[in-house]
Order: C-alpha cells, then sequence, then structure tokens
C-alpha cells in the first residue's frame, strides 16, 4: 500500500473545458482515478449553450456532481420534472444526471466538484 501524498493544483490541470469568454472547468484525476473540479462560470453562462457542445451534445448533462459552490447563484434544472433549484457560496450539494443549469445574475459562479473513482464523466 502506498503511503505518499499526492498532491496537485487546480492552476496545472489534467484536462481543461474551456468555454472561452463564459468559463472554464479545470480537470484534475490523483492517481486512484479520483477527480477534483474547479469551475468558473461567467455570468451568462448556461450549460446548454457553453457545455453541451463540448460534452457531444447530449439531452441533459450525464454527470452527477457532488460539491461546494464558493460563489455566485447557480440554477439547476432537472429535465424530467422541470424542478429548478438554487445553489449559492456556501451550499454543499449533490446533483443527479439529467439536469441543465445556467448563471443567475451578475456573479461568477465558482464550484469545487469531486468524484470518485467510479463516478467519472
Amino acid at each position: 500500500m502506498a503511503s505518499a501524498i499526492e498532491i496537485k493544483r487546480f492552476e496545472k490541470p489534467d484536462e481543461l473545458l474551456d468555454m472561452k469568454e463564459h468559463g472554464r472547468i479545470s480537470i484534475i484525476k490523483m492517481a486512484d482515478g479520483t477527480a477534483g473540479m474547479h469551475a468558473i462560470f461567467e455570468p451568462g453562462w448556461t450549460w446548454e449553450a457553453d457545455e453541451k457542445p463540448l460534452l457531444g451534445s447530449p439531452d441533459s448533462c450525464p454527470m452527477r456532481h457532488t460539491g461546494y459552490c464558493i460563489g455566485g447563484q447557480l440554477v439547476v434544472r432537472m429535465i424530467d420534472t422541470g424542478i429548478e433549484t438554487h445553489i449559492g457560496a456556501g451550499d454543499f450539494f449533490e446533483i443527479p444526471p439529467g439536469h441543465d443549469a445556467y448563471v443567475e445574475g451578475n456573479d461568477r459562479v465558482e464550484l469545487i466538484l469531486f468524484g470518485s473513482p467510479e463516478h467519472q464523466h
């Protein structure tokens, strides 16, 4: 069993989803497959316009997200029910697959997302 401590930084991600002026998601992957993501969504960002094309245009986001909101207001809508949930600074959340989202207001949204090895996109 390895006893080394592994450290990575979002400034040097393993992958980057670049949404140009609307934001980015920096993805780091640890040796065991655990992932961490730092998402920044600028005012005007929508999943439909900015992230959906980068994922191959699925009907809704196919990923489960566990994370923490550092700042801003994100509205997440479950496609099957149409129910919208507002996520804001200080909220720890679990979002099931089958959603879309958008930034509400004039502040950037900043999130830290966690993924277990079997939880990858």
